[in-house]
């Protein structure tokens, strides 16, 4: 074994014996063996909000975002009117290799409000928080073209949008995602049939995103399942468009009440260089509310105007149900009855910095139920939200 002239340094004024140094530099070796394939990456998202026409306390007050989560409303946190440190992500990742018996990992830790609001907490408190986005094994077995499982806790595959703002066409999230699962801790298992086609299937706890969550019957498990479709070269201009249909069923953390959710989405590519639409529809039923319903349908439009400048728009529309103990499903409170929405966002885009992602934001949301959730004041039924983010990535 090759030794540094430092370690026969040490050894000749009896600090260390090569046989130690020798057996330390080949602990070191595996250790940095295991990790060279192991990357860190990450994110630091902060953003700007203000918003018209929410004065008052909750549920009318400045708490009062109906169907939308992480940007106006954190739990124990009011982010409006003020400059708001999001959530600072790190991931270490080994990604599956070529190999058909192939192994590795994830792991994406959230720090501060954002990390509350997700609902994965390790700890969490007002203000502050941590929380894992996912962390799991990634295994391959020999099967057909290969089966690829993910072991762990996993962000649900069902939905057009992440947790993520970067990955999404806009900041804030739709309708559909606020009544979509948000993590769940078991097996879900991938296999490739074809280029155009693709499924994934799994069994998991419950559909809480809390790490470990059981329903309030622990024999009964959440299954789901999800299959994705892409368009061939065939289809000329419309080659790459995708669209995606997943189905949930299970109950909710310490619930006896079954949760269903389907989820059907995609993207489809126009004529138009640098068009692409989008649409998605989610429907769910009863989640923590006895005999609640409801159901989404959102259509984004991303414009890619220059090399730098990337438009955004996104419609959406949510109508839900209120149980019998008058819980509506779009805001959790007695009375509520906030369930019949409908709002219109668009985000620019603007590369001005390498590794950042800036953007400017408005978005209208209207109740259109005859209701008026925005403020307890003057009785609003709409609100206007401007928002600006920078999202570094490393």
């Amino acid at each position: 074994m090759k030794i540094n002239k430092w370690t026969l340094g040490l050894a000749a004024v009896g600090l260390v014996t090569l046989g130690s140094s020798a057996n330390a530099e080949e602990k070191l070796s595996v250790v940095q063996t295991a990790l060279s394939s192991t990357t860190l990456s990450g994110y630091v998202d902060v953003n700007a909000i203000w918003r018209s026409g929410t004065t008052g306390t909750a549920p009318n007050g400045n708490n009062a975002g109906p169907g939308r989560v992480y940007d106006v409303n954190q739990t124990g946190v009011s982010e409006q009117d003020g400059f708001n440190l999001n959530v600072v992500s790190l991931t270490l990742d080994k990604p599956l290799d070529e190999g058909q018996w192939s192994a590795g990992y994830r792991l994406q830790t959230l720090i501060g409000p954002g990390a509350v609001g997700r609902g994965t907490g390790v700890t969490s408190g007002t203000g502050s928080g941590i929380a894992l986005n996912e962390a799991y094994v990634a295994l391959r077995a020999p099967v057909g073209n290969g089966l690829d499982f993910k072991f762990g806790q996993f962000q649900t595959p069902l939905g057009y949008e992440a947790y993520d703002t970067y990955k999404n066409p806009n900041y804030s999230r739709s309708f559909g995602f606020f009544i979509e699962p948000t993590s769940q801790v078991g097996i879900l298992a991938n296999y490739v049939f074809a280029d155009w086609i693709s499924a994934a299937v799994g069994i998991a706890n419950s559909t809480s995103g809390n790490i470990d969550a059981r329903g309030a019957i622990e024999s009964k498990k959440n299954y789901l399942a999800v299959i994705t479709m892409t368009a061939p070269e065939s289809f000329g201009a419309m080659k790459g468009s995708t669209l995606s249909i997943g189905y949930n069923n299970g109950q909710a953390n310490a619930s006896t009440v079954t949760t269903q959710n389907l989820y059907i989405g995609g993207t489809i590519a126009t004529p138009v260089t640098g068009l692409t639409l989008g649409l998605a529809y989610d429907y769910q039923s009863n989640g923590l509310q006895t005999g609640s319903w409801a159901q989404t349908f959102a259509m984004y439009l991303s414009f890619q105007a220059t090399e730098k400048l990337k438009l955004n728009a996104r419609g959406d529309f949510a109508k839900g149900s209120v149980d019998t103990t008058g819980l509506g499903v779009f805001y959790n409170a007695p009375g509520a009855n906030y369930n019949n929405l409908f709002a219109f966002t668009l985000t620019a885009d603007y590369s001005l910095w390498e590794n950042v992602i800036t953007r400017a934001e408005l978005r209208w949301d209207k109740d259109i139920g005859g209701d008026n959730p925005f403020n307890s004041t003057t009785g609003t039924s709409q609100s206007l939200t401007a928002l600006v983010s920078a999202t570094y990535r490393f």
